[in-house]
């Protein structure tokens, strides 16, 4: 899905996508530029591929986005 998210003080639209690598869960963040950033989350700390480019507060910025997104989900499981 296409979220809009604050990035260095600008409004950036990203689509995030979840899918696996080998055993861990992993997910892909695509830019409107074509660039695609890999996260994964270790414990509590968002961490990105050594091949991608975020900085420390635009991966905390994306990462919080996509905990909120888990987060909503497993409400909605909850009240069904």
């Amino acid at each position: 899905m296409k979220y809009k998210i604050l990035l260095a003080g600008t409004a950036q639209l990203i689509k995030i996508t979840a899918d696996y690598y080998k055993s861990w869960k992993v997910w892909k963040v695509e830019f409107t530029d074509g660039k695609i950033a890999v996260l994964f989350k270790f414990g509590n700390e968002w961490m990105q591929r050594h091949e991608d480019f975020l900085d420390a507060s635009a991966l905390t910025a994306i990462g919080q986005c996509i905990d909120e997104i888990v987060f909503q989900k497993k409400q909605y499981r909850i009240a069904e």
